[in-house]
């Protein structure tokens, strides 16, 4: 019995790994880029580099929003894999490309009514030239963002997620090349700075976008999804069930990343050098965010697909599964921060104010990995099982009653300032993360206990 346990163990593991490497391939190619777009942005200038990181902040609501709202795509086409029901996966992402095109076009009224606002928001006044053009860039973003996510959603469903991959790291490729001819005017370019920047990434989003949905419907291996897609008539009852499941998902991520850009509100209140150590601390930080929601939508999909078998019970163990690759993931980012963090933190700014507040940011930075780790494996175990309405007021209880006063108080009250910002995300994600493997757990009630 001991050795079968083992075996299946072993399995599960493979599994995971197996179908996580390609996203984690991709996600780590965003952060190379992400790397070069602020390497290159911060040795430009300071104030670019300020700039990047109060816009960067503000469009991560809505882009996690966006993108969010296309995980509820998941456990629905996840479970009618287990069936084979091609078709019907077909019927059920045009239904979904339907739904989040008007969600997507709501937010980005809502970002459209906040660029006449921007003079509102206490920013340093000197940015705001900088700050509008690379705004209204990553508002034309939104859109091809959400056609890709919802098209990718589907290919990690059907257990294929080596063509997002492979999508992922050409454009980055053409993102890095943009960032070298745009941001300083090489091959007879004009020099773009922040703007330019800006342009490289919306060629790069364009071109992910075109190019799944070409996958999509002209590769004759995936031919009845597409034919799926263009027969579909269910779009009432369709959009009924995405709109159920993603909308819980889409107000979680909404929430966490808002706590975020309270966050970097704060920062820019105290200072353009506190804002661009901030925005140097998220995007190292993003190196560990990264690597465990690659792992944590593996972990989602192979939750769904044992939700849609014989076997529910493997709900429970591809979840505790995933939580042990986390935690190695999780000890392996805080590592790299620990030993390798200045020199990390000193690649993206050659001002030495901003280098050496990053770096004294770098203990609160570890602190919040196990955190972040936690909410990530349980927050997309609870998402695989579908019954994700929980997911939305767990989201805002952590992330904005309890995470922005938290903020708050640290930052000015406590007068912890950087220190105490960047150490208050601790106290929503280790709530978020409590509470999440809770309802997960209730939600899997059915099931067999997870094996000790």
């Amino acid at each position: 019995m001991a050795k079968t346990q083992i075996m299946s163990a072993l399995r599960m593991y493979k599994e995971l790994i197996r179908l996580a490497l390609p996203i984690l391939v991709g996600q780590v190619g965003m952060i190379v880029v992400g790397f070069a777009d602020n390497i290159m942005v911060g040795r430009y200038s300071t104030d670019a580099l300020a700039s990047a990181s109060f816009v960067n902040n503000v469009f991560n609501v809505i882009v996690l929003g966006v993108i969010g709202f296309s995980y509820g795509i998941t456990p629905l086409a996840g479970a009618l894999f287990s069936s084979n029901a091609k078709s019907d996966i077909g019927s059920l992402v045009r239904s979904a490309v339907r739904l989040n095109l008007w969600v997507t076009l709501l937010m980005a009224l809502i970002m459209t009514i906040l660029y006449f606002n921007l003079h509102r928001l206490g920013q340093p006044e000197h940015l705001l030239p900088t700050i509008r053009p690379y705004y209204l860039i990553a508002l034309a973003g939104l859109l091809p963002i959400m056609f890709f996510n919802v098209f990718s959603q589907w290919s990690y469903a059907i257990n294929n997620t080596r063509m997002p991959m492979w999508i992922i790291l050409t454009a980055n490729a053409v993102n890095v090349i943009g960032n070298y001819i745009f941001i300083y005017g090489h091959f007879g370019m004009p020099e773009l700075g922040l703007t330019g920047a800006g342009l490289s990434t919306l060629a790069a989003r364009i071109l992910c976008a075109v190019a799944i949905a070409m996958v999509f419907f002209r590769s004759k291996k995936y031919a009845d999804y597409a034919r799926g897609f263009f027969i579909s008539k269910v779009w009432r009852t369709h959009t009924g069930k995405i709109f159920r499941t993603s909308y819980p998902i889409a107000i979680q991520m909404i929430c966490e990343s808002g706590s975020f850009t309270v966050a970097g509100i704060m920062a820019g209140w105290m200072g353009h050098i506190e804002l661009a150590a901030l925005q140097v601390i998220i995007i190292v930080g993003t190196l560990g965010f990264c690597i465990y929601y690659s792992f944590g939508s593996a972990v989602a999909v192979k939750v769904a697909n044992a939700a849609g078998s014989p076997t529910p019970a493997d709900m429970r163990r591809y979840a505790w599964r995933g939580y042990h690759v986390m935690l190695v993931l999780m000890l392996a980012a805080s590592l790299t921060f620990i030993f390798f963090g200045k020199q990390l933190m000193g690649v993206f700014s050659e001002d030495e104010r901003v280098v050496s507040m990053a770096i004294g940011l770098i203990p609160p930075l570890v602190l919040y990995q196990l955190g972040d780790a936690t909410q990530i494996n349980f927050a997309n175990s609870l998402r695989g099982t579908s019954h994700v309405k929980p997911m939305s007021w767990i989201a805002f209880f952590c992330y904005i009653v309890a995470g922005i006063p938290a903020t708050y108080l640290m930052t000015f009250t406590f007068d912890m300032r950087m220190t105490g910002l960047v150490g208050s995300f601790s106290v929503s994600l280790f709530l978020a993360g409590a509470l999440f493997l809770i309802y997960f757990l209730r939600a899997t009630r059915h099931a067999a206990p997870s094996p000790k």
